[in-house]
């Protein structure tokens, strides 16, 4: 382990609201290790941001780690020339233009699709009935799973998200990650010979890449590319909803959807930290890492940094998020940026508002995770 201070946590606490912990260990203990999750929390904006580029230290291969042994050696579990080789193969399925002209049509005619199913009901779960199988739809045009069920894309997503992040190495937990990816391949076995045009099975398997990597990358795809358009999708509808002022900004032409998703991004992460294995030895800010330490880059933390944001703790759709580094910062900025911030903000947010009449949330609405971050569920009513 690394010679940094050590911070101890509650993590029953720390997973239903790890910010006040994370604002404390900006304050005085920025490089902290916590035994809690046997790794060495980075913790503010700046250093998050320059040691995410150096992966001869701060490294993404992690032979051991939780990610590639539930789920197979991804790109994003590879660094260097290896990583933009599987990187540049992935992109005609997931550049800006092919989400424009491809994916942005499926994405709406699946939200209308489904705004049309609830629109005569006046009351759902916001997260069931809506942001999941809204994010689900894309991600089974995107990835080529095309016959996948929407509930069960979110729960193969949701079974590895839990895998990866079961550091107290809960045999449950373990056995449902690994059921999930089971499903997975048999999909991808079943649509092998039927890949839709412009997916990332099919530019795949185009490319000739290994059959071991393109399985390992469609879960990648999945267990990033479910939660966090769902939970973002839910959760800045809460925001704005909460937040009537900025929502009404939106509504009067002063703002738009993007900037609301944005600052959601930068003040709940939705995905809040990335893993990294050190591969040399190195003094950050005083502290010493050594090989094969564990690392955790802190996104979440990094968003809500005072030196970068005046009253980081609020919603403010009118601030410069410039500096939020919601997406990552280095080589391994996430590859479906593009397709997430169009699901989102040109279609599910502005659909949302636009055929749910009078929106409004009946219950309060909890929120949980730490690596992963987003509400439950979500209650809601509108006016038919």
């Amino acid at each position: 382990m690394s010679d940094a201070p050590i911070t101890n946590i509650d993590l029953k606490s720390f997973t239903v609201d790890p910010y006040p912990t994370l604002a404390q260990m900006r304050r005085s203990a920025p490089i902290t290790y916590v035994p809690q999750l046997g790794a060495t929390l980075i913790t503010r904006r700046d250093d998050v941001h320059a040691q995410e580029k150096r992966i001869d230290v701060f490294s993404s291969v992690q032979p051991e780690g939780l990610m590639t042994q539930l789920m197979g050696e991804n790109m994003m579990r590879k660094d260097g020339a290896q990583h933009q080789h599987e990187r540049r193969i992935l992109f005609p399925a997931l550049s800006p233009r092919t989400v424009q002209d491809h994916w942005k049509p499926i994405f709406e005619r699946a939200a209308l699709s489904i705004l049309q199913d609830l629109h005569g009901k006046g009351a759902c779960d916001l997260v069931r009935d809506y942001a999941m199988p809204v994010s689900a739809e894309a991600l089974k045009a995107i990835t080529g799973l095309t016959d996948m069920q929407a509930a069960e894309m979110d729960g193969v997503s949701q079974a590895m998200i839990d895998g990866c992040t079961n550091y107290s190495g809960d045999p449950d937990i373990t056995a449902r990650c690994k059921t999930a990816t089971a499903l997975i391949d048999a999909h991808i076995d079943r649509m092998k010979d039927a890949a839709p045009p412009r997916s990332a099975l099919d530019v795949q398997l185009r490319a000739g890449l290994a059959d071991p990597n393109i399985r390992a990358n469609i879960k990648l795809i999945i267990s990033g590319g479910q939660n966090e358009p769902r939970d973002a999708i839910a959760g800045t509808i809460w925001a704005l909803l909460t937040h009537p002022d900025q929502l009404q900004l939106i509504l009067n032409g002063q703002a738009k959807f993007a900037q609301a998703f944005t600052e959601y991004a930068r003040w709940i992460s939705p995905i809040g930290m990335s893993p990294r294995r050190i591969g040399r030895t190195e003094t950050v800010q005083g502290v010493t890492f050594e090989p094969e330490d564990k690392a955790f880059l802190m996104f979440s933390s990094a968003c809500r940094d005072e030196a970068h944001f005046d009253n980081p703790d609020s919603f403010d759709i009118t601030r410069n998020t410039q500096p939020a580094i919601s997406f990552g910062a280095g080589p391994h900025f996430c590859a479906g940026a593009a397709a997430s911030r169009s699901l989102i903000a040109e279609v599910a947010l502005p659909l949302a508002f636009k055929h749910l009449n009078n929106l409004q949330i009946t219950e309060e609405v909890p929120f949980t995770g730490w690596a992963f971050r987003g509400p439950t569920h979500m209650p809601v009513r509108w006016d038919c």
